[in-house]
Protein backbone atom coordinates (compact mmCIF):
# COMPACT_ATOMS: atom_id res chain seq x y z
CA UNK A 1 0.00 0.00 0.00
CA UNK A 2 1.35 3.45 -0.92
CA UNK A 3 1.91 6.19 1.65
CA UNK A 4 -1.14 8.04 0.29
CA UNK A 5 -3.16 4.84 0.49
CA UNK A 6 -2.20 4.34 4.13
CA UNK A 7 -3.05 7.96 4.88
CA UNK A 8 -6.48 7.63 3.25
CA UNK A 9 -7.12 4.42 5.18
CA UNK A 10 -6.26 6.16 8.46
CA UNK A 11 -8.83 8.84 7.64
CA UNK A 12 -11.47 6.14 8.15
CA UNK A 13 -9.91 4.77 11.40
CA UNK A 14 -10.97 1.13 11.33
CA UNK A 15 -14.11 1.63 9.19
CA UNK A 16 -13.86 -0.03 5.79
CA UNK A 17 -14.79 2.31 2.91
CA UNK A 18 -16.14 1.02 -0.40
CA UNK A 19 -15.80 2.45 -3.89
CA UNK A 20 -18.27 2.77 -6.73
CA UNK A 21 -20.96 4.85 -5.05
CA UNK A 22 -23.12 7.61 -6.48
CA UNK A 23 -23.85 10.36 -3.93
CA UNK A 24 -25.93 13.54 -4.03
CA UNK A 25 -25.71 16.19 -1.33
CA UNK A 26 -29.11 17.58 -0.33
CA UNK A 27 -29.47 20.85 1.57
CA UNK A 28 -32.57 21.63 3.61
CA UNK A 29 -36.07 20.34 3.06
CA UNK A 30 -36.44 22.00 -0.34
CA UNK A 31 -34.00 19.44 -1.77
CA UNK A 32 -34.52 16.55 0.65
CA UNK A 33 -38.28 16.04 0.87
CA UNK A 34 -39.05 15.99 -2.89
CA UNK A 35 -36.25 13.45 -3.42
CA UNK A 36 -37.46 11.27 -0.55
CA UNK A 37 -41.11 11.36 -1.66
CA UNK A 38 -40.18 10.62 -5.28
CA UNK A 39 -38.23 7.56 -4.16
CA UNK A 40 -41.08 6.33 -1.95
CA UNK A 41 -43.57 6.81 -4.80
CA UNK A 42 -41.33 4.65 -7.01
CA UNK A 43 -41.04 1.85 -4.42
CA UNK A 44 -42.06 -1.66 -5.49
CA UNK A 45 -41.15 -3.91 -2.56
CA UNK A 46 -40.18 -2.26 0.73
CA UNK A 47 -39.58 1.03 2.50
CA UNK A 48 -37.62 1.34 5.75
CA UNK A 49 -37.83 4.75 7.43
CA UNK A 50 -36.16 5.77 10.71
CA UNK A 51 -36.47 9.22 12.26
CA UNK A 52 -36.01 10.96 15.57
CA UNK A 53 -38.78 13.53 14.97
CA UNK A 54 -41.95 12.89 12.99
CA UNK A 55 -43.77 16.20 13.33
CA UNK A 56 -47.41 16.89 12.49
CA UNK A 57 -46.99 19.58 9.84
CA UNK A 58 -47.79 19.82 6.10
CA UNK A 59 -44.29 18.79 4.98
CA UNK A 60 -44.23 15.70 7.18
CA UNK A 61 -47.83 15.01 6.13
CA UNK A 62 -46.66 14.77 2.52
CA UNK A 63 -44.19 12.06 3.56
CA UNK A 64 -46.91 10.29 5.55
CA UNK A 65 -49.18 10.31 2.51
CA UNK A 66 -46.41 8.89 0.31
CA UNK A 67 -45.96 6.04 2.81
CA UNK A 68 -49.71 5.38 2.71
CA UNK A 69 -49.73 5.32 -1.09
CA UNK A 70 -46.84 2.86 -1.07
CA UNK A 71 -48.58 0.55 1.40
CA UNK A 72 -51.77 0.59 -0.70
CA UNK A 73 -49.68 -0.58 -3.69
CA UNK A 74 -48.58 -3.59 -1.66
CA UNK A 75 -45.18 -2.23 -0.60
CA UNK A 76 -44.07 -3.41 2.85
CA UNK A 77 -43.52 -0.20 4.84
CA UNK A 78 -41.76 -0.13 8.22
CA UNK A 79 -41.54 3.07 10.24
CA UNK A 80 -39.28 3.30 13.30
CA UNK A 81 -39.70 6.51 15.31
CA UNK A 82 -38.06 7.65 18.50
CA UNK A 83 -40.19 7.42 21.63
CA UNK A 84 -39.13 10.87 22.85
CA UNK A 85 -38.55 12.84 19.66
CA UNK A 86 -41.84 11.69 18.11
CA UNK A 87 -43.87 11.42 21.32
CA UNK A 88 -46.29 14.14 20.12
CA UNK A 89 -47.17 12.45 16.84
CA UNK A 90 -51.00 12.47 16.82
CA UNK A 91 -52.78 9.20 17.37
CA UNK A 92 -54.80 9.92 14.22
CA UNK A 93 -51.63 9.90 12.14
CA UNK A 94 -50.52 6.59 13.63
CA UNK A 95 -53.98 5.11 13.05
CA UNK A 96 -53.91 6.22 9.40
CA UNK A 97 -50.54 4.53 8.90
CA UNK A 98 -51.50 1.30 10.63
CA UNK A 99 -54.88 1.14 8.86
CA UNK A 100 -53.15 0.50 5.52
CA UNK A 101 -50.79 -2.11 6.96
CA UNK A 102 -47.76 0.03 7.78
CA UNK A 103 -45.74 -1.42 10.69
CA UNK A 104 -44.81 1.24 13.26
CA UNK A 105 -42.47 0.83 16.23
CA UNK A 106 -41.34 3.40 18.80
CA UNK A 107 -37.77 3.16 20.04
CA UNK A 108 -37.57 3.40 23.86
CA UNK A 109 -40.83 5.19 24.73
CA UNK A 110 -40.59 8.08 27.18
CA UNK A 111 -39.88 6.92 30.75
CA UNK A 112 -41.92 9.15 33.06
CA UNK A 113 -42.60 12.78 32.18
CA UNK A 114 -39.06 14.13 32.46
CA UNK A 115 -37.16 14.22 29.16
CA UNK A 116 -33.83 14.77 30.95
CA UNK A 117 -34.29 11.64 33.03
CA UNK A 118 -31.08 9.63 32.44
CA UNK A 119 -33.28 6.73 31.34
CA UNK A 120 -34.44 8.89 28.41
CA UNK A 121 -31.02 9.89 27.10
CA UNK A 122 -30.37 6.77 24.99
CA UNK A 123 -32.23 7.76 21.84
CA UNK A 124 -32.73 6.70 18.24
CA UNK A 125 -31.26 9.86 16.74
CA UNK A 126 -30.33 8.60 13.29
CA UNK A 127 -32.35 9.60 10.22
CA UNK A 128 -32.38 6.89 7.58
CA UNK A 129 -34.57 5.82 4.70
CA UNK A 130 -33.93 2.81 2.46
CA UNK A 131 -36.24 2.17 -0.49
CA UNK A 132 -36.22 -1.18 -2.33
CA UNK A 133 -32.61 -1.68 -1.19
CA UNK A 134 -31.61 0.47 -4.19
CA UNK A 135 -31.56 4.02 -2.83
CA UNK A 136 -30.98 5.43 0.66
CA UNK A 137 -31.13 8.79 2.38
CA UNK A 138 -29.22 9.64 5.53
CA UNK A 139 -28.17 12.78 7.33
CA UNK A 140 -29.44 15.20 9.92
CA UNK A 141 -32.94 15.99 8.66
CA UNK A 142 -35.95 14.90 10.66
CA UNK A 143 -39.46 14.68 9.24
CA UNK A 144 -40.27 18.27 10.11
CA UNK A 145 -40.77 21.41 8.04
CA UNK A 146 -37.73 23.71 7.76
CA UNK A 147 -39.76 26.59 9.19
CA UNK A 148 -41.33 24.69 12.08
CA UNK A 149 -41.52 26.31 14.55
CA UNK A 150 -41.76 29.54 12.56
CA UNK A 151 -39.15 31.90 13.95
CA UNK A 152 -36.96 32.98 11.03
CA UNK A 153 -37.34 34.04 7.43
CA UNK A 154 -34.78 31.49 6.25
CA UNK A 155 -35.02 27.69 6.47
CA UNK A 156 -33.26 25.65 9.14
CA UNK A 157 -29.79 24.74 7.82
CA UNK A 158 -29.32 21.00 7.51
CA UNK A 159 -27.99 18.36 5.12
CA UNK A 160 -28.69 14.84 3.92
CA UNK A 161 -27.16 12.53 1.32
CA UNK A 162 -28.86 10.43 -1.33
CA UNK A 163 -26.90 7.19 -1.72
CA UNK A 164 -26.81 4.67 -4.54
CA UNK A 165 -24.07 2.08 -4.79
CA UNK A 166 -22.35 -0.75 -2.89
CA UNK A 167 -22.72 1.19 0.37
CA UNK A 168 -26.41 0.21 0.27
CA UNK A 169 -25.57 -3.34 1.34
CA UNK A 170 -24.43 -2.20 4.78
CA UNK A 171 -27.13 0.45 5.17
CA UNK A 172 -29.91 -1.98 4.26
CA UNK A 173 -28.55 -4.60 6.65
CA UNK A 174 -28.34 -2.02 9.44
CA UNK A 175 -31.98 -0.87 9.21
CA UNK A 176 -33.26 -4.44 9.09
CA UNK A 177 -31.13 -5.46 12.05
CA UNK A 178 -32.30 -2.54 14.18
CA UNK A 179 -35.95 -3.17 13.28
CA UNK A 180 -35.62 -6.78 14.41
CA UNK A 181 -33.88 -5.74 17.64
CA UNK A 182 -36.58 -3.21 18.58
CA UNK A 183 -39.35 -5.68 17.72
CA UNK A 184 -37.68 -8.33 19.88
CA UNK A 185 -37.19 -6.05 22.90
CA UNK A 186 -40.84 -4.96 22.73
CA UNK A 187 -42.10 -8.53 22.24
CA UNK A 188 -43.64 -7.52 18.93
CA UNK A 189 -44.09 -10.00 16.08
CA UNK A 190 -41.31 -9.75 13.51
CA UNK A 191 -43.15 -9.17 10.24
CA UNK A 192 -40.00 -8.80 8.13
CA UNK A 193 -40.27 -10.74 4.92
CA UNK A 194 -37.22 -12.28 3.31
CA UNK A 195 -34.85 -9.47 2.47
CA UNK A 196 -34.40 -8.34 -1.09
CA UNK A 197 -30.89 -8.14 -2.45
CA UNK A 198 -29.49 -4.58 -2.66
CA UNK A 199 -28.91 -3.32 -6.19
CA UNK A 200 -27.29 -0.22 -7.59
CA UNK A 201 -26.09 1.49 -10.77
CA UNK A 202 -22.64 0.54 -11.97
CA UNK A 203 -21.40 4.00 -12.92
CA UNK A 204 -20.64 5.30 -9.42
CA UNK A 205 -17.13 6.40 -8.54
CA UNK A 206 -17.25 7.81 -4.99
CA UNK A 207 -15.39 6.12 -2.13
CA UNK A 208 -17.35 6.25 1.12
CA UNK A 209 -18.12 4.46 4.36
CA UNK A 210 -21.31 4.01 6.37
CA UNK A 211 -20.52 4.61 10.04
CA UNK A 212 -22.86 4.01 12.97
CA UNK A 213 -22.75 4.50 16.72
CA UNK A 214 -24.54 1.93 18.82
CA UNK A 215 -24.18 0.31 22.22
CA UNK A 216 -22.58 -2.90 21.00
CA UNK A 217 -19.77 -3.28 18.46
CA UNK A 218 -19.68 0.34 17.26
CA UNK A 219 -19.64 2.42 20.41
CA UNK A 220 -16.91 4.86 19.27
CA UNK A 221 -16.77 4.50 15.48
CA UNK A 222 -18.09 7.97 14.59
CA UNK A 223 -15.87 9.64 17.15
CA UNK A 224 -12.82 7.70 15.88
CA UNK A 225 -13.23 8.75 12.25
CA UNK A 226 -13.53 12.38 13.35
CA UNK A 227 -10.42 12.14 15.55
CA UNK A 228 -8.41 10.52 12.76
CA UNK A 229 -9.40 13.21 10.26
CA UNK A 230 -8.49 16.02 12.68
CA UNK A 231 -5.14 14.44 13.49
CA UNK A 232 -4.23 14.15 9.79
CA UNK A 233 -5.52 17.56 8.64
CA UNK A 234 -2.94 19.76 6.92
CA UNK A 235 -4.84 22.64 5.30
CA UNK A 236 -8.40 23.29 6.47
CA UNK A 237 -10.99 21.93 8.87
CA UNK A 238 -14.60 23.11 8.66
CA UNK A 239 -16.95 21.73 11.28
CA UNK A 240 -20.64 22.66 11.31
CA UNK A 241 -22.43 21.19 14.28
CA UNK A 242 -25.65 22.13 15.99
CA UNK A 243 -24.67 20.87 19.45
CA UNK A 244 -20.92 21.14 19.86
CA UNK A 245 -19.68 19.89 23.21
CA UNK A 246 -16.63 17.70 22.49
CA UNK A 247 -14.41 15.88 24.95
CA UNK A 248 -10.80 16.73 25.75
CA UNK A 249 -9.22 14.62 23.00
CA UNK A 250 -11.35 16.26 20.34
CA UNK A 251 -10.55 19.76 21.61
CA UNK A 252 -6.86 18.95 21.89
CA UNK A 253 -6.71 17.83 18.25
CA UNK A 254 -8.47 21.02 17.09
CA UNK A 255 -5.95 23.15 18.97
CA UNK A 256 -3.01 21.11 17.65
CA UNK A 257 -4.29 21.52 14.10
CA UNK A 258 -4.52 25.30 14.53
CA UNK A 259 -1.01 25.35 16.01
CA UNK A 260 0.48 23.66 12.94
CA UNK A 261 -1.16 26.19 10.62
CA UNK A 262 -4.40 24.45 9.68
CA UNK A 263 -7.32 26.83 9.17
CA UNK A 264 -9.87 25.59 11.70
CA UNK A 265 -13.39 26.97 11.26
CA UNK A 266 -16.17 25.98 13.64
CA UNK A 267 -19.76 26.85 12.68
CA UNK A 268 -22.20 26.62 15.60
CA UNK A 269 -25.67 27.80 16.51
CA UNK A 270 -26.31 31.49 17.00
CA UNK A 271 -30.01 30.90 17.61
CA UNK A 272 -30.73 27.80 19.65
CA UNK A 273 -33.70 25.71 20.72
CA UNK A 274 -31.72 24.49 23.76
CA UNK A 275 -30.21 27.50 25.62
CA UNK A 276 -28.92 25.24 28.41
CA UNK A 277 -26.73 23.23 26.04
CA UNK A 278 -25.58 26.35 24.21
CA UNK A 279 -24.46 27.78 27.56
CA UNK A 280 -22.54 24.57 28.27
CA UNK A 281 -20.85 24.68 24.85
CA UNK A 282 -19.82 28.30 25.34
CA UNK A 283 -17.77 27.24 28.35
CA UNK A 284 -15.28 25.79 25.83
CA UNK A 285 -15.05 28.70 23.41
CA UNK A 286 -12.51 30.84 25.24
CA UNK A 287 -9.85 28.11 25.21
CA UNK A 288 -10.47 27.23 21.56
CA UNK A 289 -10.40 30.86 20.42
CA UNK A 290 -7.13 31.44 22.28
CA UNK A 291 -5.62 28.49 20.40
CA UNK A 292 -6.49 30.01 17.01
CA UNK A 293 -9.75 28.20 16.24
CA UNK A 294 -12.20 30.54 14.49
CA UNK A 295 -15.77 30.20 15.76
CA UNK A 296 -18.78 31.46 13.84
CA UNK A 297 -22.34 31.61 15.20
CA UNK A 298 -24.89 31.12 12.43
CA UNK A 299 -27.42 33.96 12.32
CA UNK A 300 -29.66 33.42 9.26
CA UNK A 301 -31.82 30.81 11.01
CA UNK A 302 -31.35 27.74 13.17
CA UNK A 303 -28.36 25.52 12.46
CA UNK A 304 -29.14 21.81 12.68
CA UNK A 305 -26.33 20.44 10.50
CA UNK A 306 -23.85 17.77 11.60
CA UNK A 307 -21.22 17.91 8.86
CA UNK A 308 -17.50 18.47 8.32
CA UNK A 309 -14.93 18.90 5.53
CA UNK A 310 -11.20 18.30 5.99
CA UNK A 311 -8.52 19.25 3.45
CA UNK A 312 -11.00 19.50 0.59
CA UNK A 313 -11.50 15.75 0.11
CA UNK A 314 -12.65 14.14 3.39
CA UNK A 315 -16.23 14.92 4.37
CA UNK A 316 -18.92 13.59 6.65
CA UNK A 317 -22.68 14.14 6.75
CA UNK A 318 -24.89 12.52 9.34
CA UNK A 319 -27.06 12.62 12.41
CA UNK A 320 -24.31 12.73 15.05
CA UNK A 321 -23.65 15.89 16.97
CA UNK A 322 -20.23 16.35 18.52
CA UNK A 323 -21.48 16.05 22.07
CA UNK A 324 -21.61 13.25 24.65
CA UNK A 325 -25.26 12.45 23.97
CA UNK A 326 -24.56 11.62 20.32
CA UNK A 327 -21.06 10.20 20.73
CA UNK A 328 -21.75 8.09 23.83
CA UNK A 329 -25.49 7.44 24.16
CA UNK A 330 -27.62 7.75 21.02
CA UNK A 331 -27.91 5.56 17.95
CA UNK A 332 -26.42 7.61 15.12
CA UNK A 333 -25.53 7.17 11.45
CA UNK A 334 -23.04 9.13 9.34
CA UNK A 335 -21.61 8.76 5.89
CA UNK A 336 -17.88 9.47 5.53
CA UNK A 337 -16.74 10.40 2.04
CA UNK A 338 -13.33 10.55 0.35
CA UNK A 339 -14.10 12.51 -2.81
CA UNK A 340 -12.92 15.95 -3.85
CA UNK A 341 -16.06 16.90 -5.81
CA UNK A 342 -18.43 15.97 -2.99
CA UNK A 343 -16.23 17.67 -0.38
CA UNK A 344 -15.95 20.80 -2.52
CA UNK A 345 -19.74 21.01 -2.87
CA UNK A 346 -20.21 20.79 0.90
CA UNK A 347 -17.30 23.15 1.51
CA UNK A 348 -18.82 25.84 -0.70
CA UNK A 349 -22.18 25.57 1.04
CA UNK A 350 -20.53 25.87 4.44
CA UNK A 351 -18.53 28.92 3.40
CA UNK A 352 -21.81 30.49 2.30
CA UNK A 353 -23.25 29.75 5.74
CA UNK A 354 -20.17 31.22 7.41
CA UNK A 355 -20.74 34.44 5.44
CA UNK A 356 -24.13 34.63 7.20
CA UNK A 357 -22.61 34.19 10.64
CA UNK A 358 -21.14 36.31 13.42
CA UNK A 359 -17.46 35.67 14.09
CA UNK A 360 -16.50 35.51 17.76
CA UNK A 361 -13.74 37.88 18.86
CA UNK A 362 -11.16 36.23 21.16
CA UNK A 363 -10.56 39.52 23.03
CA UNK A 364 -14.27 39.97 23.68
CA UNK A 365 -14.52 36.39 24.88
CA UNK A 366 -11.66 36.92 27.34
CA UNK A 367 -13.58 39.88 28.79
CA UNK A 368 -16.83 37.96 29.11
CA UNK A 369 -18.50 38.86 32.45
CA UNK A 370 -17.78 36.35 35.19
CA UNK A 371 -21.48 35.59 35.92
CA UNK A 372 -21.91 34.38 32.33
CA UNK A 373 -18.71 32.34 32.55
CA UNK A 374 -19.88 30.77 35.77
CA UNK A 375 -23.30 29.91 34.35
CA UNK A 376 -21.63 28.30 31.33
CA UNK A 377 -19.37 26.16 33.50
CA UNK A 378 -22.28 25.14 35.73
CA UNK A 379 -24.18 24.05 32.60
CA UNK A 380 -21.10 22.22 31.33
CA UNK A 381 -20.62 20.33 34.60
CA UNK A 382 -24.33 19.52 34.70
CA UNK A 383 -24.06 17.89 31.27
CA UNK A 384 -21.09 15.83 32.49
CA UNK A 385 -23.18 14.71 35.46
CA UNK A 386 -26.13 13.74 33.25
CA UNK A 387 -23.85 11.65 31.02
CA UNK A 388 -22.42 9.89 34.06
CA UNK A 389 -25.87 9.15 35.48
CA UNK A 390 -26.89 7.68 32.14
CA UNK A 391 -24.10 5.15 32.47
CA UNK A 392 -22.22 6.27 29.35
CA UNK A 393 -18.81 5.92 30.96
CA UNK A 394 -16.07 8.48 31.06
CA UNK A 395 -16.43 11.48 28.76
CA UNK A 396 -12.93 12.52 27.65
Amino acid sequence: MTARGRLRRLFFRGVEPVSGNRLRLLQNGAEFFPALITAIDAAHTEVHLETYIFNADPTAEAVRDALVRAARRGVQVRLLIDGVGSRDLPAGWLDALKAVGISVLAYRPLAGNWRSNPLNLRRLHRKLAVIDARIAFLGGMNLIDDFEPVRFGAPRLDFSVEVQGPLLAGIHQSVRRLWRLVALTQLQPDRLKAGIEPSWPTDGHVRAAFVVRDNFAHRRDIERVYLAALALAREEIILANAYFLPGRRFRKLLKKAAARGVKVHLLVQGHTDHPFFQAAARALYRDLLAAGVKIFEYQASELHAKVAVVDGHWATVGSSNIDPFSLLLAREANIVVDDAAFARDLQQRLHQAISQSAVLNPADWRRRPWPRRMLSWLAYESVRLMVGLAGAGRWT
